[in-house]
């Protein structure tokens, strides 16, 4: 049997992991984003939005297979 359970419930309410993992990727994504903007690096990016959902999705697949463990 796996250690990690298969849903997240906060307040009775069940959450599947990917959407635990998603929400924790676009709030560390956003955290990324605001210390590049704050040094002023996301200037050298073509297209900044594009670069957010990506980090996003790298965010989302890191803290979904280490820590959730979807």
């Amino acid at each position: 049997m796996s250690e990690f359970p298969h849903e997240f419930f906060i307040a009775d309410v069940y959450m599947p992991p990917l959407l635990v993992a998603s929400v924790l990727g676009i709030l560390a994504t956003s955290v990324t984003v605001g210390q590049l903007e704050k040094r002023r690096l996301a200037r050298y990016f073509f297209y900044p939005p594009l670069v957010y959902v990506a980090l996003a999705v790298i965010y989302t697949g890191v803290i979904g297979i280490f820590i959730v463990k979807v």
